[in-house]
């Protein structure tokens, strides 16, 4: 009706890039986990058909969330989005998402949310840090000290 996306599509562009990296990257599997962090390869759990070599305990609940607007796009333009990570805490992980139209350099649209990695029994923050596999993960899409979205 404004001719440009409405925001709560970047909400969920960003909730679905974010999670797809957590299934496909991270060994989360929204449908199925396993009561113990320690299983081994042989689990039964499955991440998009595949076995889960990282059945998780823990859950990541987001805390914070923005977004923030340079330039509008709207249908049908085609969008890529970039996925980072701005900073690595033991259980907190602050992502970032920038928004182009496709063939452009310049974003259109950056947000983000911190998600706080939590046990799942007791939703409270994992008290040895998040896992080592999900925290493997997400460093590799740690921010370089001269990158820029």
């Amino acid at each position: 009706m404004y001719a440009h996306l409405n925001n709560t599509i970047y909400a969920q562009l960003f909730d679905s890039i974010i999670n797809h990296y957590l299934i496909s990257d991270c060994g989360m599997d929204p449908f199925s986990y396993g009561s113990d962090s320690s299983e081994s390869s042989s689990s039964s759990t499955t991440t998009g058909g595949k076995p889960n070599p990282n059945p998780s305990g823990q859950v990541a609940i987001m805390v914070n969330s923005y977004c923030d607007y340079f330039a509008s796009v709207s249908y049908p333009d085609i969008l890529d989005l970039g996925l980072r990570v701005n900073k690595l805490g033991t259980t907190s992980v602050v992502y970032e998402v920038g928004v182009f139209k496709q063939g452009e350099d310049d974003a259109k649209v950056v947000g983000g949310y911190t998600h706080v990695w939590c046990e799942r029994g007791v939703m409270r923050p994992a008290k040895g840090g998040m896992e080592n596999g999900i925290r493997e993960a997400l460093g590799r899409l740690m921010v370089k000290e001269d990158s820029k979205i």
